[in-house]
């Protein structure tokens, strides 16, 4: 985060860490998975947790809120100067994306959501699943933004709801 990462290499990380380059290429085999692994320390240490509140539309907006909130501009801006050492790797920012966030909260949200009958899961296919997600990601990616409340109301209310609830 301090020298952004154009400014990452394994010797600059070896030397701070008081170690050496053979040393961390044991561990993560590129720099591209060196910040990976410390994109996913930092959101394990912002963990989410979003509450039962009985009610789909409420649980899914608080949870687009704290995504947004755990992303910050510094982050949006690590993935795209990351692109170029992906690509050289075969890589991708769903894989990253992979490595980082397991969705276990996103799961739980729509998993109550189906219990208490709001959702038609038939209706659930995984692409329309990822919606609220990809939606709330690619704005971010796109403004260099947290997401507005407007723009997470559209996501929720105009999006989502109307394609998975029942008939």
């Amino acid at each position: 985060m301090e020298r952004g990462y154009e400014g990452l290499t394994m010797e600059n990380v070896a030397r701070r860490a008081e170690t050496s380059r053979p040393v961390l290429h044991r561990r993560w085999p590129s720099r591209t998975a060196l910040a990976t692994a410390a994109l996913a320390q930092q959101f394990a240490r912002a963990n989410i947790v979003i509450p039962d509140m009985g009610s789909l539309r409420d649980e899914l907006r608080l949870l687009l809120r704290c995504m947004s909130d755990r992303a910050g501009s510094r982050d949006l801006q690590l993935f795209f100067d990351m692109q170029k050492d992906l690509v050289a790797e075969r890589s991708s920012f769903a894989d990253i994306r992979a490595r980082i966030v397991d969705g276990s909260q996103f799961h739980a949200v729509i998993g109550r959501a189906i219990e208490r009958g709001e959702i038609d899961p038939a209706r659930l296919t995984p692409r329309i699943a990822s919606l609220p997600l990809d939606l709330a990601r690619h704005e971010m990616m796109m403004t260099f933004q947290p997401l507005s409340e407007d723009a997470i109301r559209e996501i929720v209310d105009d999006i989502f709801l109307p394609l998975v609830r029942r008939m």
